[in-house]
C-alpha cells in the first residue's frame, strides 16, 4: 500500500492506494456515526455493501448510472434522504463509484447543513487517477457540464486497485486517457512507460500508474486549490473534449474518450504523432464525427472564457506545458478542421 498526504491550509487528508482496502475501510474512515453511502447501478453492489457492513448506522442510496444523475433531481434525492435520517454535522457521506458518484455525493455533502464530512472510494480508473482528489464537486445544468458546484475536499480517499477487476475495458481506457493526459503535461517518464509498454503491462503496473498520477495532481492541488493558475493544467484536452462530449446522445463517447480526442486536436508535430501512437495502441479513439454548427455555441459556455478568449493548455514537449489564449472562433475552427463535420 502507498499512502499520500494532500496538504491544504484548510486541512489535509490521506490518500491510500493499494489492494484489498475497501473491506478495511473502517480502519481508515470514521464510520462510527450515521453514514450515507452513495453508489450507482453500474457499480457492483458488493462494494457499497462492504462499506455498509462497517458502518455504525449506515444507509444506502443507489442512483442511476451516467451523467444524467448529476442533476438537481438526483441531488434532491440525496438531501431528502439525509433529512429523513436526521443526519447532523457530525455525520458523513461516502461515495462508492466513479466520477459521477463522487461529484454528486461531494456536492450533496457540501450543501447539507453547510457541509458535512465526505469520503471518496473511487471505483473507476478515471476517478482513481484524477477526480477522486482535489475537491471539485458539481452537477450539470441546462446541458452544461459541471456548471453548478463547489470546491469541497474529502476527508480521506481510498483507492482500491482490486475494484478495477470488474471494470469493462472501455472504462479502463477512459482512465488511461486521463493518465496519459497527466504524463504529457507533467511526467515524461510516465509517458515513456506508456509508449514502451503493452496494454497488459500497463494493467499489471496500476499501482505505479495511479500513484504517479495522484502525485502530479496532489502537487497541482496543493499549489492551486481553486484553479486560479497552475490547476488549469489538468484541463489539457478538456476544452475541445467537452465540446465533443456535449454533442453525444446517449453517451456514445465517454468522457475519457472525448478527452483523448481533445488532446489530439490541440497537439501538433512530434507530440501529436507520439500521442496518436499511444492512443491507438491501447485502443482509444483518434477520430470522431461532430456537428460543426454546434461547436461555437458549446465553446461559448466554457467556464474558462474571459473577454471572449479561452485559456487552453498546450504541450509542445512531452512532460512540459504552457498556457495559451484562443478566441472562441479560433478554437472552433481548429476543432472543425480536426474532425469530420456534419
Amino acid at each position: 500500500m502507498e499512502k499520500l498526504h494532500l496538504s491544504l491550509p484548510s486541512g489535509g487528508y490521506d490518500i491510500l492506494i493499494g489492494n484489498c482496502l475497501i473491506d478495511k475501510a473502517s480502519q481508515y474512515l470514521n464510520l462510527e456515526r450515521k453514514v450515507l453511502v452513495v453508489t450507482d447501478k453500474g457499480v457492483p453492489s458488493d462494494y457499497a455493501n462492504s462499506v455498509l457492513k462497517q458502518c455504525k448506522q449506515g444507509s444506502l442510496v443507489c442512483v442511476e448510472e451516467g451523467e444524467r444523475s448529476k442533476s438537481f433531481a438526483t441531488l434532491q434525492v440525496l438531501l431528502d434522504k439525509m433529512c429523513e435520517l436526521k443526519m447532523d454535522r457530525g455525520d458523513c457521506v461516502v461515495a462508492v463509484g466513479g466520477g459521477v458518484v463522487g461529484d454528486l455525493s461531494g456536492f450533496a455533502a457540501s450543501c447539507y447543513m453547510r457541509g458535512i464530512d465526505f469520503y471518496n472510494i473511487p471505483t473507476t480508473l478515471l476517478s482513481q487517477v484524477d477526480s477522486s482528489i482535489g475537491g471539485k464537486t458539481a452537477i450539470n445544468f441546462n446541458g452544461i457540464k459541471n456548471v453548478i458546484g463547489a470546491f469541497y475536499q474529502p476527508k480521506a480517499v481510498i483507492v482500491d486497485i482490486d475494484l478495477l477487476k470488474t471494470l469493462p475495458k472501455r472504462q479502463i481506457l477512459c482512465g488511461l486517457s486521463e493518465a496519459i493526459k497527466m504524463s504529457m503535461t507533467s511526467d515524461e517518464h510516465l509517458f515513456e512507460f506508456f509508449e514502451k509498454s503493452s496494454y497488459q503491462e500497463i494493467i499489471d503496473n496500476f499501482l505505479y500508474v495511479i500513484a504517479s498520477c495522484l502525485k502530479i495532481k496532489r502537487h497541482v492541488v496543493q499549489t492551486d486549490e481553486k484553479e486560479n493558475g497552475l490547476r488549469k493544467v489538468l484541463n489539457f484536452g478538456h476544452t475541445i473534449g467537452h465540446v465533443i462530449e456535449a454533442q453525444q446522445e446517449k453517451e456514445k463517447l465517454y468522457h475519457g474518450e472525448c478527452v483523448a480526442l481533445g488532446m489530439k486536436a490541440i497537439s501538433n508535430g512530434d507530440v501529436k504523432k507520439r500521442l496518436v501512437s499511444v492512443l491507438q495502441k491501447v485502443g482509444l479513439p483518434t477520430d470522431c464525427v461532430i456537428d460543426k454548427e454546434k461547436v461555437n455555441s458549446f465553446l461559448e459556455h466554457d467556464k474558462k472564457i474571459k473577454n471572449g478568449e479561452v485559456s487552453v493548455v498546450l504541450v509542445e514537449e512531452i512532460g512540459k506545458f504552457r498556457f495559451a489564449k484562443f478566441s472562441v472562433s479560433e478554437l472552433a475552427k481548429l476543432t472543425i478542421d480536426e474532425f469530420k463535420g456534419v
